[in-house]
């Protein structure tokens, strides 16, 4: 099915005309014009083909004028077939003071709808079709990763860019972190020596948080999400030129929305998690609930609690959040659960799908994604159960993909279950020992593509499943 047989495809050659004649009467304005218009953007092949060639011209400092191009365009085949005389009448008939910002957005529009006309026309086409190969659903992955590249266009997109850009945006970096006080250039996670180890949380990095059931990785990551929400509103309220936060989608694939809602209010009001599902609370403590749940509520915090999620689906709803919501950090918890898009021999392969999946949607959105992982039972079988990278399960490709890897360790955990007969020697040096690691965490930065690995200690309190910086407990 081909639209075209019976739709007018937008476009405008009058306004490209102008556009291109507009530059052979006052070169300057290409160099505002390039900043905004892409060549593929112009409909006619000739505009096209009579833009880039502009554009070289004008990077090597020469004049752009119609003898120049006629020159180098000699051989063209629409300019043969029009005439060489093209050029002086786009020069003629431009506008005598053309507002160039106004015609590129003509030119530009046009280009994105004849985008929508052709995203439309491989639907419909993909739709009647039955294909094995491309069921429903990813006929839909393909529809909505070609609309978010539409919507994101303004913006450098697939294909190289060059070292300038690049340059450009490792400036940009620097300016934000020294805007946010010359510490971090990413997103706040909350603590202080891990944003200072980092950098804060990167764009396009995949960050790995794993751990041993108990070892309170679910806790780390609902921390980090409300910290970057927080610091987030805190920065809009006070007029901040760049926010040490950010809006954060989460995708909780193990525990319903209200249970981590419960488990955020937990960590604000110091009310216990048995006290608030049992909802046996005091006339004070309900007060101070209600209040902070009040307060909370316009935390820029997304949880999508849906179970049995492929990595497709993921990719999907994450980018109409980009969208929608301008999100900064997605969070998933956890990695083993996301479905693959199709099954694979083996469960390696699936998770090398997903990894892979997780990294490339990091590096299209721009945006840090933290994917919690499990470990596996070999830690527990060893003396020093301090995790390392080849605990991770499927651990070939999540340790290749991830740009950043972390264990949560807390010994308390182990300890508590290794308790000495108490009329032992053992049990004086078992309680000094537990006395020492109470209530305290590690967190083992183990890979770090972009810069030094550590060790990092934090304060972590089981009864609001929260972890803290040391400092601030005043430890």
């Amino acid at each position: 099915m081909n639209l075209e047989s019976f739709r007018q495809v937008p476009v405008d050659i009058e306004v490209e005309q102008a556009v291109l004649g507009s530059v052979l009467v006052d070169n300057r304005r290409l160099e505002s014009l390039s900043t905004i218009l892409k060549e593929e953007e112009f409909y006619d092949p000739l505009h096209r083909r009579t833009y880039a060639t502009m554009l070289k011209v004008w990077e090597q400092g020469r004049a752009i004028t119609p003898l120049t191009l006629k020159a180098l365009m000699r051989d063209d085949p629409g300019l043969v077939e029009i005439g060489s005389d093209y050029f002086v009448n786009l020069a003629d008939a431009a506008p005598a003071a053309a507002n160039m910002r106004e015609l590129a957005r003509i030119v530009h529009e046009a280009a994105v709808r004849r985008e929508l006309f052709r995203i439309g026309e491989d639907l419909v086409n993909n739709a009647i079709e039955v294909n094995v190969d491309q069921p429903p659903r990813a006929i839909i992955e393909d529809a909505e990763k070609a609309l978010y590249r539409v919507a994101e266009n303004s913006k450098y997109g697939e294909g190289p860019i060059d070292f300038a850009e690049s340059l450009r945006r490792a400036v940009e970096n620097a300016e934000r972190a020294q805007a946010r006080g010359g510490r971090i250039s990413g997103v706040a996670s909350g603590f202080t020596e891990l944003d200072s180890l980092l950098g804060g949380l990167q764009p396009s990095d995949l960050i790995i948080v794993a751990g041993r059931p108990g070892m309170g990785k679910s806790s780390l990551a609902t921390n980090m999400a409300f910290h970057a929400a927080r610091a987030y509103v805190q920065d809009m309220e006070a007029g901040a030129e760049v926010a040490r936060g950010a809006p954060v989608l989460l995708f909780s694939l193990e525990m319903a929305a209200q249970q981590l809602a419960a488990r955020i209010l937990s960590e604000q009001t110091e009310i216990e998690m048995w006290k608030i599902r049992n909802g046996r609370f005091a006339e004070s403590e309900w007060e101070k609930f209600v209040l902070t749940m009040q307060e909370l509520s316009t935390l820029p915090l997304f949880i999508d609690d849906s179970g049995g999620i492929s990595i497709a689906q993921i990719a999907a709803r994450a980018r109409r959040l980009k969208r929608e919501k301008q999100i900064g950090v997605i969070i998933i918890d956890y990695l083993q659960l996301i479905e693959p898009s199709r099954r694979a021999e083996n469960r390696v392969q699936e998770i090398t799908e997903v990894t892979k999946g997780l990294k490339a949607l990091a590096k299209e959105l721009n945006v840090p994604v933290i994917a919690l992982s499990q470990l596996s039972r070999g830690v527990d079988s060893r003396d020093d159960k301090r995790p390392v990278l080849s605990d991770l399960r499927e651990s070939g490709s999540i340790e290749q993909d991830a740009d950043v890897v972390m264990f949560v360790y807390r010994e308390e955990y182990y300890l508590k279950s290794r308790e000495p007969d108490p009329s032992s020697a053992e049990h004086a040096k078992w309680l000094e020992k537990c006395e020492r690691v109470h209530r305290r965490a590690e967190i083992l930065v183990e890979k770090h593509r972009h810069g030094a690995t550590n060790k990092i200690d934090l304060f972590f309190d089981d009864r609001f499943t929260r972890f803290s910086n040391l400092a601030a407990e005043g430890s």
